[in-house]
């Protein structure tokens, strides 16, 4: 089984803390869909005709697309690609694009998922990161989605500047009341190049504050447990009938295609990446070339990806796994690199029926796990 990623690079304005590639001009909107189409097209061979598990449209902002615009697109899937009946297929959408008449169009497309990039629902938290909805749009749009769509995702952004604990038990309880199966929830962070970096440079909004976005992590753990949801990967909480497949596959190690400007493909031993370039993009495609660059995985860099994605889910690090891919030498140094997390209480090792053990952060070591991941890392000389 492999999945498809689709890059949608456009947006209506910029927020502040995002650093992913997308325009706010759409004036090539038509031409980026038919070099998407294309691309779609020359590299459908690529997964060795592996059927399609799962589909998912991200930015950007795919629900700046008409509805004939994404039907383009999945027809251009369904005619060169072999897709699982019950595919799931995810589009990301802003609160401003989903209006009545959208979400029941949507309804009628293969759609069957979706992740609404709702953040917060305080309007001043929503102008501190420039998003273009307000509080009240999100919630008009959650009345209207939740009665066609019952696999339905949000994201929520914590460790905001003046987001007091109250204010985010707020945003979690409005979230809970709206019944949502799923929320995948990051802390505030400040990327280089970003307006939000510039912002703390100039001393205009506060630094972000490490302290608050742990404390705000321990009330998002707390709570999401109460109502029965798990964290099955640091960020993500969900009734486990509603985990992500497209995400889970990627922290499995599986196979899927990345298409679009800044898009990433991934075969098992060699990752590929498409140009951060709208222009470029569209250019490369007119004359059926792939804009794309290809680097051969190493053994150190698998061993390593491994380790970074299986300590951020409750599945671990199989030390099965490890031996049998990596070899003896990388599981006995994996083993005592891992001594003096597990004597901290940060990692502990569960013995599973049938498959073995497996190395998994604890409750206290989950929101360090990529810290503690990179110091497992095999370092090549």
């Amino acid at each position: 089984m492999a999945g498809i990623y689709i890059h949608i690079p456009f947006c209506k304005q910029a927020c502040y803390y995002c650093d992913f590639h997308f325009s706010t001009s759409l004036k090539r909107k038509e031409e980026m869909l038919i070099a998407i189409k294309r691309e779609l097209v020359l590299r459908k061979d690529e997964l060795n005709k592996e059927q399609i598990e799962t589909i998912y449209f991200g930015g950007g902002t795919p629900s700046l697309l008409t509805i004939g615009e994404l039907q383009l697109l999945l027809n251009t899937i369904y005619e060169n690609y072999e897709v699982v009946e019950d595919a799931e297929i995810t589009m990301e959408a802003n609160p401003d694009d989903l209006s009545a008449k959208k979400i029941k169009e949507l309804a009628k497309l293969p759609i069957n998922r979706l992740s609404i990039g709702i953040q917060s629902f305080f309007d001043d938290d929503l102008k501190f990161m420039n998003r273009a909805h307000t509080a009240e749009e999100s919630k008009k749009c959650l009345t209207e989605a939740t009665k066609y769509f019952d696999n339905i995702t949000i994201d929520l952004i914590y460790g905001v500047p003046n987001m007091s604990n109250e204010k985010w038990l707020s945003n979690l309880k409005t979230a809970f009341d709206f019944n949502i199966p799923h929320i995948s929830s990051y802390a505030l962070t400040v990327e280089e190049k970003t307006v939000l970096h510039k912002l703390i440079e100039k001393g205009k909004v506060p630094p972000v504050d490490e302290n608050l976005a742990l404390e705000h992590y321990h009330i998002l753990v707390a709570e999401t447990e109460k109502r029965g949801l798990v964290n099955y990967e640091i960020s993500n909480f969900g009734n486990p009938a509603y985990f992500s497949k497209h995400n889970t596959s990627y922290w499995f190690g599986e196979k899927y295609l990345g298409i679009g400007p800044s898009a990433h493909s991934f075969t098992g031993f060699e990752r590929s990446w498409n140009v951060s370039n709208n222009t470029k993009y569209i250019k490369a495609l007119l004359v059926d070339e792939l804009p794309s660059q290809k680097e051969q995985l190493s053994e150190t860099n698998r061993f390593n990806e491994y380790i970074m994605t299986g300590l951020r889910t409750i599945w671990g690090v199989s030390f099965q796994k490890i031996e049998k891919e990596f070899g003896a030498m990388y599981l006995h140094d994996l083993k005592k690199s891992a001594e003096r997390h597990i004597k901290s209480g940060l990692l502990e090792i569960e013995l599973r029926t049938f498959s073995g053990k497996f190395l998994v952060t604890t409750k206290k070591g989950k929101f360090l796990a990529d810290g503690i991941a990179s110091d497992l890392f095999k370092i090549t000389s």
